[in-house]
């Protein structure tokens, strides 16, 4: 799995209505983007939530390496680049996608944890610490609709991402040295998200 966001940031008076627009007139585009897990069309308001920029960020997680490289090489990304300036893109090698209690309602908010690696941690450890205890990173758990683990090898950074059902952004605080970013959804494709597992009895 990849995960791979890039950061529009508009002027500080720019009307986010043209933004909402354009997600409502796209955004069923990617609904069915085959090896796309899902992508989370997300926003950033200046003065709300606290967010000092206006921004359009979204999030995808792929399901194969492949079907991301088509995307960054289709019309779709081409139309972006030509409306904005062609955006960097970052990505993560990821580990986990976990649908949560609230999968099948639609997600209000979302949250993005970046944590850098101590310089003398294992990151197969670090990893491994991460995914046995996804439930209690993510708080109780109760509006979460998924989220994902995902590693930058090159800046050496944990990624986890969630998806709220609610304007809590959940979970704990992050660590001292983790950077959280806030968003608003407009949209979610999720064409390849797994199902949630079903308890063992």
């Amino acid at each position: 799995m990849q995960a791979m966001q890039y950061e529009i940031t508009l002027p500080a008076g720019h009307d986010m209505r043209t933004i909402h627009r354009r997600v409502a007139d796209k955004g069923h585009l990617t609904d069915h983007l085959p090896g796309l897990a899902l992508k989370a069309y997300l926003v950033r308001e200046r003065g709300t939530d606290g967010s000092p920029v206006n921004q359009y960020a979204p999030l995808y997680l792929w399901h194969r390496a492949d079907a991301m490289d088509a995307f960054l090489r289709g019309p779709g990304f081409r139309t972006l680049s030509e409306d904005f300036g062609r955006p960097p893109v970052r990505h993560w090698l990821g580990h986990i996608l976990r649908p949560g209690p609230a999968v099948a309602l639609r997600p209000r908010t979302a949250t993005r944890v970046l944590t850098p690696l101590p310089e003398d941690a294992d990151p197969a450890e670090v990893l491994a610490d991460a995914l046995a205890r996804p439930a209690a990173a993510d708080g109780d758990g109760s509006g979460l609709h998924s989220t994902a683990l995902a590693l930058d090898p090159y800046g050496w950074e944990l990624l986890r991402f969630s998806l709220w059902c609610d304007d809590r952004y959940g979970g704990p605080p992050a660590a001292p040295a983790a950077t959280v970013t806030r968003y608003r959804v407009l949209h979610l494709s999720a064409p390849e998200l797994p199902a949630p597992e079903l308890p063992t009895r």
